[in-house]
């Protein structure tokens, strides 16, 4: 899934100041090209996630995913491109606590009207996870509980994958054995990825880093 953003723009109000935190950004991201995002706290990183999940607008710019312009959708069409289309791992995993870690990935699917327990399963597997299906979050480490997210977000195959911190409530060791997974299952599958962090090592790992300074890409 091509993606090519052009002449981002967006500012937030704070009392009577004005912070613009993108400007002019310009980015063209390859169908599965893994892109990882840097920038410090506060540089826009999790704002530009936002923007290209459809879940906030720009104030000036387009972002074309495939050829169609995210910011000419309505709600309705970007809930469905964002059901049908797009996975997202976040930092604080976002599992349902009363939900086994089958049924949080099993939510992909009925989101888009469908059950299908065997690819789920499947996947619980491909992480890891198999014996572990009919726990609940609170039985499961925090690596666990990130793994169980990752099969969600990927099991139902979406072309494009945005990870916002995927390791930041974890430990080194169990980062890495997270990340590991997450880059062979992306790289099997062809799926762009769009990864947010501010870990140098992690973002080399991905085929191209973009830096956000000052409200700008910087390649």
């Amino acid at each position: 899934m091509r993606i090519e953003v052009k002449n981002l723009n967006k500012h937030f109000e704070q009392g009577k100041n004005t912070i613009h935190v993108l400007n002019d950004v310009t980015l063209d991201i390859k169908s599965g090209e893994i892109i990882a995002l840097l920038g410090k706290s506060g540089s826009g990183k999790t704002t530009m996630l936002s923007l290209l999940a459809g879940l906030d607008r720009p104030d000036h710019g387009s972002i074309s995913v495939d050829g169609t312009d995210l910011t000419k959708l309505s709600e309705e069409e970007l809930c469905k491109f964002r059901a049908e289309k797009l996975g997202i791992v976040f930092q604080q995993f976002h599992l349902i606590p009363h939900l086994t870690a089958l049924e949080n990935v099993l939510l992909s699917f009925e989101i888009n009207g469908k059950e299908d327990k065997e690819t789920a399963m499947k996947w619980l597997d491909m992480v890891g996870l198999r014996e572990r299906a009919n726990h609940y979050p609170s039985m499961l480490s925090g690596g666990e509980q990130q793994r169980v997210a990752i099969a969600r977000a990927l099991s139902f195959g979406p072309p494009l994958l945005l990870a916002d911190e995927p390791t930041g409530n974890l430990d080194t060791e169990t980062g890495k054995h997270v990340i590991e997974i997450l880059f062979n299952m992306v790289r099997e599958k062809k799926t762009t990825m769009i990864l947010v962090t501010h870990d140098e090592e992690l973002a080399s790992k991905a085929d191209r880093i973009v830096r956000l300074i000052g409200g700008k890409c910087h390649l």
